[in-house]
């Protein structure tokens, strides 16, 4: 097994597509018994819907949510299968993905993981249908002027993704402000995103107060490895600061950009392993720090690609 120090990234909304994970449960009992579990402790076939689509069922919030957090664990799963047990020395999720890394971390067991995911998709897809919000990605800006525009359009930055890919999320009609405000603060473009409602922004404070009920309920461990969280790219560990910052961050910013150079420069992380489909995280990652290895984990060319990169001296 390689000496590297291992960093694992979780998917977030948006990644998700027809067909994943059905390969690798086809392949592996294991596996398949996993999504037979997801579908027993929701009370419907969520695989079903995973595999078979339709495209409109799975992107609904309170799907895409538990099915992409179903598979990222199902890739992890499929992985330690094939390459045995490895060391892990940090794990982080994008919004969503970050239930997912503290699920992988053992601070929650998979029911406990699955049910508030459910919980949390389920709050959020109420929020967007009692609010007219929306998300515009702002491309080929300076950070400080994205901020700006957000506070003259009173919208609120829902993403740092990478240098110079910043989300607003808010009201439409503010938002479509902020699309067309754009080119006068030097951002280069300016895209409506196709989202159901305002992630991320203040008109999540709902699903927030309600998913708090939720975690305050729910049994925690210590991670047993670190654990980044979105609202401030830090390291949480004790139960009250996961419960914490898992509400916090259906209103806050996520700050990835900062969280993966926290991983690059202060973890020393050199090997990254995307769980989940698109390829989106790893994108951002080149965009970040363009050369740093990562293998994206989602069928199984991929999970055997990343074995033989644990086991590569």
């Amino acid at each position: 097994m390689s000496q590297k120090r291992i960093a694992l990234l979780f998917s977030g909304q948006g990644a998700q597509s027809v067909g994943m994970g059905k390969e690798l449960a086809g392949h592996f009992p294991e596996v398949a018994e996993l999504f037979a579990q997801a579908d027993s402790i929701l009370g419907y076939k969520l695989s079903q819907i995973m595999w078979e689509g339709p495209d409109t069922e799975l992107t609904q919030t309170r799907h895409c949510q538990p099915a992409l957090f179903v598979h990222g664990m199902a890739c992890l799963k499929a992985l330690k299968l094939v390459a045995g047990e490895f060391p892990v020395h940090a794990v982080a999720g994008l919004s969503l993905g970050e239930f997912t890394a503290h699920t992988a971390a053992g601070s929650m067991d998979f029911e406990t993981g699955l049910r508030l995911v459910a919980q949390r998709g389920a709050f959020m897809q109420e929020a967007c249908e009692d609010t007219l919000g929306g998300m515009a990605a702002m491309i080929g800006g300076e950070e400080a002027s994205v901020i700006q525009l957000a506070q003259e359009t009173h919208v609120d930055v829902a993403n740092f993704n990478c240098p110079g890919q910043l989300v607003l999320s808010g009201e439409i009609s503010r938002i479509n402000e902020a699309v067309s405000r754009a080119k006068e603060h030097g951002i280069r473009a300016a895209k409506p995103l196709n989202v159901a409602g305002a992630y991320h922004s203040r008109l999540m404070r709902p699903a927030a107060a309600r998913l708090g009920s939720v975690l305050a309920a729910a049994q925690f461990q210590k991670p047993h490895c670190l654990v980044f969280a979105n609202i401030n790219a830090a390291s949480v560990s004790e139960p009250a600061d996961i419960r914490r910052t898992l509400e916090e961050q259906v209103t806050g910013s996520v700050r990835w950009t900062q969280t993966l150079e926290t991983l690059l420069d202060q973890e020393h992380c050199d090997l990254f392993l995307e769980l989940g489909p698109g390829g989106i995280l790893a994108g951002l990652l080149q965009r970040t720090r363009k050369g740093t290895p990562c293998l994206s984990v989602t069928d199984m060319a991929s999970v055997t690609a990343a074995a033989e990169a644990l086991h590569a001296p």
